[in-house]
């Protein structure tokens, strides 16, 4: 079975900073750190009310990734406004978001079904920049299908619904994990990259991370949250451990 990747989200590196004004804690310096501590990208979401990451942010975030060599993944909201950020930018990786003002935060997956005709044109209009273009959708093959057809190389699977449901002793659990098994065998089988992201922590972490089609988990809030009591990079290489971990189970 193939190493999983990690990539870590530093949004609320700059919730943080923003909650007093100033310019510390640094989502640049949150993504330095994370780069010494082994992970494989950094994300960064850049909403509309530009409530964490500001436009300032990415700009740097795309010069420190670009330097050292590690890919920066820019989520984003299907809007003109953010399409034109991504194509001055350059990022490696953009992740197409579904964004509503007053959610806390992104509740499910992108409709492409739904959206179809507004979504695949910015798909193919990024792709055609040289960005690597991802849809994050619930897990359903015929979500993915869609991002197929519109152009896009991977799939990012949102994982919080089965990882509330295990911190909430849910009897669903078992049921969402085979749905999240089943959708990245579907993606995988179309062609897609799978990714994974939404609402994981280390109690979750090892079910999803042996899922064998996934190649990457995207990881951010939990991640900040545990730094306040271990440490960014302790808390990044325990994650690392236990990805790592779940991937060996998994293969013997």
């Amino acid at each position: 079975m193939s190493r999983l990747r990690l990539g870590v989200n530093i949004d609320h590196v700059a919730t943080l900073r923003n909650a007093r004004g100033v310019d510390y804690p640094s989502p640049v310096r949150a993504a330095e750190l994370a780069m010494s501590a082994g992970c494989d990208g950094i994300t960064a979401h850049l909403r509309e009310d530009r409530r964490h990451i500001s436009d300032a942010d990415i700009e740097a975030l795309t010069d420190i990734t670009r330097k050292r060599g590690v890919p920066l993944n820019f989520e984003m909201a299907v809007t003109a406004e953010m399409e034109a950020i991504a194509l001055r930018n350059l990022p490696h990786a953009a992740c197409l978001v579904p964004e509503r003002r007053d959610e806390v935060t992104t509740e499910g997956g992108l409709d492409l079904l739904g959206g179809f005709d507004r979504i695949a044109p910015v798909v193919q209009r990024l792709a055609g920049e040289g960005i690597r273009v991802s849809c994050f959708i619930d897990a359903d093959p015929a979500q993915a299908a869609a991002a197929r057809r519109a152009g896009a190389q991977v799939v990012e699977l949102h994982t919080g619904a089965y990882c509330d449901a295990v911190r909430e002793r849910s009897l669903e659990a078992p049921a969402l994990l085979e749905r999240l098994k089943l959708a990245a065998f579907e993606a995988t089988r179309m062609g897609l990259e799978v990714h994974a992201g939404h609402g994981i922590d280390f109690e979750t972490v090892k079910p999803i991370a042996a899922i064998p089609q996934v190649a990457e988990l995207n990881i951010g809030h939990f991640l900040v949250g545990e730094a306040v009591f271990i440490g960014l990079a302790q808390a990044i290489r325990r994650m690392r451990l236990l990805m790592d971990e779940a991937r060996a189970e998994a293969s013997v």
